[in-house]
């Protein structure tokens, strides 16, 4: 996706003005050479009004400075144990990191401040074990966050945390971001990361809903990119607790940041708290998106090319099949009452999104309709996708005497040859 597609960026506005992204960075993220792009596209984000609360994690600098100076950590990621010499390093990378990252918002014209508003608690003794200087988030000073996003003011939060005696721990950055996601009722959770997203057993998850994520970990967590489990059990209890979305990225991408946020593709990992898809029926605004969504396909003579005339006059019988309220998928269901009979037609999912059971959905949505409406039998009609009608889909070939009537006329006179299928309705 490219920042200067405003008619691509135009459409989310709406939805996220004013509302609350939090943004976790990796620390290697930080010292790549994509980070000062990463900043612009923060700073793009901040321009259209979206509010930006920055986490930054400091795994890699600490693991830096320990060998620099001849001290190893015992703790990376602020899970572990933090000894009162992991604890240093991690104050001193942490606060060299939050200074530089200062540095790069202030070259975008942000305002941002560091800050202390996690109030943290000793994670404790744990199976026998002390675990010192490592913190658990206690509880986030919301009143205090909201006031400096009122401001336009971006809070960069460090991986520490802070009780009331003074006292600093060191506490996982995954952690705070989902607590603080939780707490500020944020739209958004992304985790920028040095990875494409979610792998499980090799493969990326494109999409996935939080119930089904939460399952799959638990089956087996081995099956997850270990660089990756503690994203995505953060992902899943940041959308339980009422986060809509949580993104895992990859920071090194230009322009991967924009392109999650803006576009149904995404760059990443996406994980949903509550269905985001929808299949509903096709209004007269809608033929303009139909006609471009199925372009390429008619073209290349999958379709049927339909005028904007033709379409409007049946336009209760198309469906659109939404993301985040855009259509990447398309359908008919064409009726024949006095046969008894309807044809599903016009099925065209979107490229980037083939091989996520789309089309499958669509088969069973107008199937459901057919039965609704007593129809007996469902014909479709393909010169390129007939055998996915027949081993996916469950129908048969058939001829051109199990058309209607009046379809078998248009049929006869198309010159398309296209393969009759038929399915019975039972």
């Amino acid at each position: 996706m490219k920042p200067t597609d405003l008619r691509g960026i135009l459409r989310y506005i709406p939805r996220f003005r004013e509302k609350i992204f939090v943004v976790a960075i990796d620390g290697a993220i930080v010292t790549d050479d994509n980070f000062p792009n990463l900043l612009l596209d923060l700073a793009v984000l901040r321009s259209l009004s979206i509010r930006i609360v920055l986490v930054h994690g400091a795994a890699e600098q600490i693991r830096a400075l320990g060998a620099e100076r001849g001290v190893p950590p015992t703790n990376l990621d602020g899970t572990g144990i933090t000894d009162a010499e992991t604890l240093k390093l991690a104050l001193t990378a942490a606060n060299r990191l939050t200074h530089e990252i200062l540095e790069g918002l202030a070259t975008n014209d942000l305002r941002a401040v560091s800050t202390n508003a996690i109030v943290a608690h000793p994670l404790g003794i744990i199976g026998g074990v002390d675990h010192q200087f490592t913190g658990k988030v206690e509880r986030v000073d919301v009143e205090f966050l909201q006031s400096l996003l009122s401001q336009g003011i971006v809070p960069v939060v460090p991986p520490l945390g802070f009780d009331g005696d003074g006292k600093t721990y060191r506490v996982n950055s995954d952690a705070i971001a989902a607590e603080l996601a939780e707490q500020l009722r944020a739209t958004k959770l992304i985790f920028v990361t040095a990875g494409e997203g979610i792998f499980r057993l090799g493969k990326l998850l494109r999409q996935i809903a939080v119930t089904d994520l939460k399952q799959l970990i638990a089956q087996n967590p081995a099956d997850f990119a270990p660089e990756v489990l503690s994203k995505a059990r953060f992902a899943v209890s940041a959308c339980e607790a009422g986060v809509p979305r949580a993104h895992v990225i990859n920071g090194r991408v230009d322009e991967g940041l924009l392109a999650e946020v803006f576009s149904n593709d995404g760059v990443g990992t996406m994980v949903y708290a509550n269905e985001y898809q929808q299949i509903r029926r096709a209004l007269k605004k809608d033929i303009r998106s139909l006609m471009l969504l199925t372009k390429d396909s008619v073209a290349n003579a999958e379709l049927v090319k339909r005028t904007r005339t033709a379409i409007e006059k049946q336009i209760g019988d198309y469906y659109l099949f939404e993301i985040d309220r855009n259509p990447v998928a398309c359908v008919a269901l064409h009726v024949y009452p006095e046969q008894s009979k309807g044809e599903l037609a016009f099925l065209f999912v979107n490229p980037a999104h083939e091989n996520q059971g789309i089309g499958r959905k669509l088969v069973q949505f107008v199937e459901s309709k057919a039965r609704e409406l007593g129809l007996a039998e469902l014909v479709t009609l393909s010169t390129q996708a007939f055998t996915w009608f027949q081993s996916k889909a469950g129908f048969s070939e058939g001829g051109a005497d199990d058309l209607p009537p009046s379809r078998r006329e248009r049929y006869d006179t198309s010159g398309r040859n296209s393969k009759v299928l038929v399915k019975k309705l039972k």
